[in-house]
């Protein structure tokens, strides 16, 4: 039970349903469609979309998703993955007679070909019972009439002055100066949904608005082609999984980074950390280790299984873990293993669960804040940066080649138990998600914490050969970990963002938590 003296929320409590998001708008928009007769696919549709206006800085429909859904609260979890393709000319031998060794953040070579709108489009005509148009009124009212600026959203906008302003579209829509409680308006945007409620997904793909992408991106010096558009296609995968103290814990497959997290997770179930406290510093020392190892895995063998040999059973067997494991020393941090600079970005993530039980673990993203800055100037449409995550190294499984989705790290999470769905959750932030995974997990599952406590407690990350802490977390316990051969530093912002819902089949109620350091909130019935 958490301390009523101290600053926090409890988590929300309800029987019939639960939605949980980074936005409270979004998350109205949820419980509008499911008191209407939609269910949880319609409601994190409904909710992802208004997300891609309200946090522009986060996600738009020039992005990408990926979903995990459980029917009716069934154990046999639905993976889509909904995560865009390089252009077909984005051969490697041209980037390296052009000189180029790493793609730019802002560079039209970081912009794949979205696949968000598609995702929506697939996941809402095979799952949902709401048709396209009907959910996104809310995103096209928002687009158009506007919508206040929320407090976190204003803190990322304004570190982010130069990638809104090289392109002078971008600049136009995304002053560079935003303040919480201000109200903006997408209006070009708005037209561009419109389209895609009328006309479905084609009308992002085919026809003037994938024409005026394409354009604006080969002017840009873009190897981008309208084809590319028209083949842009999501696909359902086959989710992989580890247990984990009687729990089955789901991720989306390569080319996503879900299984660093299943990775950690397999490392860290040898150890008892019931007899250890929750913020202590030789928890959070096992975290670190496990994590510099699993990142460390990730950067070498991950990439798009369809053009690369990536052996997924083979990392995640416990055999692997195990052999892997002897490299942790409970007292001391590793010094044999090369730091990984990781790259914290700004993603959404939601979570909904409906009065049938329908479940859904949902997560878009434009990559960096902003992605890659770029806009079309007749769609609104914001372009993301993901193709900057790609090698330019043929050797590399995640070298960039014509038509492959580079390693991606947005990815939504589901645990299941005994037959039957347990926990769709999340925690968004570029390379901290898989922490965030894990760090979330275990706060329920070997300390005991409600969702929102769980969210709520004080976070590490380990980039770049230092450790990144928290204000949260004590100075004692950051001179012990310094004591144990970290670099603790203090981190500059902070650390991710999560929703999750827990599912009581005994009692037949929904207990929901959403992250403290975003503006969204859950809610239920």
């Amino acid at each position: 039970m958490r301390n009523f003296q101290r600053p926090g929320r409890s988590p929300v409590r309800v029987t019939e349903a639960a939605a949980a998001t980074s936005h409270p708008l979004a998350t109205s928009a949820a419980l509008k469609i499911l008191r209407a007769g939609g269910n949880a696919i319609d409601a994190a549709v409904a909710a992802g979309a208004v997300l891609a206006v309200v946090e522009p800085q986060s996600t738009g429909i020039g992005g990408d998703g990926f979903m995990l859904y459980a029917p009716k609260g069934s154990a046999k979890i639905i993976g889509f993955n909904g995560s865009g393709k390089a252009p077909q000319k984005a051969d490697v031998k041209w980037f390296q007679s052009q000189g180029i060794t790493s793609i730019g953040g802002h560079s039209p070579h970081s912009v794949t070909i979205p696949g968000l709108i598609d995702m929506w489009a697939q996941v809402l005509s095979d799952h949902g019972t709401m048709e396209l148009g009907r959910v996104l009124e809310d995103a096209i009212h928002y687009a158009e009439a506007g919508y206040v600026i929320a407090d976190r959203v204003a803190f990322d906008w304004n570190r982010e002055t130069a990638t809104i302003s090289h392109d002078a579209n971008s600049a136009r829509v995304f002053s560079p100066v935003i303040n919480a409680g201000d109200v903006h308006r997408q209006p070009v945007l708005a037209q561009t949904l419109k389209a895609v409620a009328q006309h479905g997904r084609d009308a992002f793909y085919k026809g003037a608005l994938a024409e005026d992408m394409v354009q604006h991106l080969n002017a840009l010096g873009g190897l981008h082609s309208v084809e590319d558009f028209v083949a842009a296609k999501g696909e359902y995968v086959a989710p992989i999984s580890t247990s984990y103290r009687g729990h089955e814990i789901h991720q989306i497959p390569p080319n996503n980074q879900g299984l660093t997290a299943l990775v950690m997770l397999n490392l860290l179930e040898s150890f008892d950390l019931t007899k250890l406290a929750a913020l202590s510093p030789e928890r959070l020392h096992l975290e670190i280790e496990a994590g510099r190892l699993a990142y460390y895995i990730r950067d070498q063998f991950i990439g798009d299984p369809r053009q690369a040999d990536i052996k997924t059973a083979e990392l995640l067997s416990k055999d692997f873990a195990a052999s892997l494991r002897k490299r942790i020393n409970t007292a001391t941090a590793m010094t044999d293993i090369k730091p990984i600079k990781l790259e914290k970005s700004d993603t959404v993530y939601l979570t909904i669960v409906d009065r049938d039980r329908n479940a859904v673990s949902f997560i878009n993203s434009v990559y960096h804040s902003f992605g890659s800055g770029i806009m079309s100037p007749k769609t609104g449409v914001l372009l993301q940066n993901r193709g900057m995550g790609f090698k330019i190294d043929p050797a590399h499984p995640n070298c960039i080649a014509p038509g492959k989705r580079p390693l991606h790290t947005i990815m939504p999470g589901f645990v299941t138990r005994n037959g039957k769905a347990l926990m769709p959750y999340g925690v968004m932030g570029g390379d901290y998600q898989p922490f965030g995974h894990v760090h979330l997990l275990q706060n329920i599952f070997d300390f005991g914490m409600d969702p929102q406590a769980a969210l709520d407690a004080p976070r590490v990350f380990a980039s770049a050969g230092a450790v990144e802490a928290e204000d949260g977390i004590a100075s004692s316990t950051r001179s012990a970990l310094s004591s144990m051969g970290h670099k603790v530093v203090q981190a500059p912002e902070p650390l991710g963002g999560g929703q999750a819902i827990l599912i009581d089949w005994d009692k037949g109620t929904l207990t929901a938590g959403s992250e403290p350091r975003k503006d969204g909130c859950a809610l239920g019935y």
